[in-house]
């Protein structure tokens, strides 16, 4: 469970105090009436905003996150008006400094508050063409106007930077990637980005969920019966019990991210089978097959 420095705190109306998650490192909760409350604010960056899977997941983990009293919002990149970086270099005049020149003109300074004033964030975003979507990386591009690049430091991973606003980049976060690909190397390039990102940012990963086959998952949830695929309902779960982890020691379980990542196909070595080209080719038939059920399906919810 969470704790606390100033356990005998009463009649609190609200305050934010250092609290410890499960592997011992602080980071900030807010106390209302006395009681922790996690503040999770997770980034939409679908294009299909709240129409996606990503919003489908989130609102899995935003259900278990609930149930053990965190406060969750879910921020629709593809609902926000966000301008792109210019590079104009506004941000580092006398009469701007640090001010971006979009500041008043869009969404993005609403967004990076709501992210200062959460505990824990979440970076949700589909693999388009081997990277995040073009919305995540658009805000993401932003946070270039909050550092004073003339500040060399380095960071606590070792790595020569400069100063930051860490009440914005320091966050712990999680990481959510979806695809319609079963391969690994497809989310490959946003791991690695968002690895890069916590290492400079002095950012911990609290969990990393990768949920593959995203439209297979979808047209595989109920079995040939009409009944709910057990296999598939396990992984919903695991997200929703991603969120109750979050809310109560701020961060995801090993456990629990192998559960939520787990191959929606229940064949045994999957991965080794994979290697096998003619495999491949047999299973290639069969994922056509499932796709064109999916897309049949698709097209009768439109």
């Amino acid at each position: 469970m969470l704790r606390y420095e100033r356990p005998g705190v009463t009649g609190v109306t609200r305050c934010n105090v250092q609290c410890q998650i499960g592997d011992g490192k602080p980071y900030l909760a807010s106390i209302i009436g006395g009681g922790i409350t996690v503040r999770i604010v997770a980034i939409n960056g679908s294009h299909r905003g709240s129409k996606g899977l990503n919003q489908f997941l989130l609102d899995k983990v935003a259900a278990g996150a609930r149930q053990n009293g965190a406060e969750f919002e879910t921020v629709v990149l593809a609902e926000s008006k966000i301008n792109q970086c210019l590079s104009c270099q506004i941000c580092r005049s006398q009469k701007s400094f640090l001010r971006c020149v979009y500041e008043d003109k869009d969404d993005v300074q609403k967004i990076f508050n709501k992210m200062r004033q959460a505990d824990l964030l979440i970076f949700a975003t589909p693999v388009y063409i081997f990277s995040m979507s073009g919305l995540m990386k658009r805000l993401l591009d932003r946070i270039y106007s909050t550092g004073d690049v003339n500040d060399l430091r380095i960071s606590r991973s070792g790595l020569f930077f400069h100063h930051i606003d860490s009440e914005l980049c320091s966050k712990p976060f999680v990481l959510l990637v979806c695809c319609d690909n079963m391969e690994n190397e497809t989310p490959r390039n946003v791991l690695t980005y968002f690895k890069t990102y916590a290492r400079f940012m002095d950012a911990r990963i609290i969990g990393t969920l990768v949920r593959k086959s995203g439209q297979l998952m979808r047209a595989m949830e109920l079995l040939s019966d009409g009944s709910p695929n057990p296999r598939i309902q396990k992984i919903y779960a695991a997200f929703e019990q991603a969120g109750r982890e979050l809310a109560v020691v701020g961060r995801i379980s090993t456990a629990t991210q192998r559960l939520a990542n787990q191959s929606v196909l229940e064949i045994p070595f999957l991965w080794l089978l994979l290697r096998i080209k003619p495999l491949k080719k047999h299973m290639l038939t069969h994922a056509r097959a499932q796709h064109k059920t999916a897309l049949e399906s698709n097209e009768k919810e439109v």
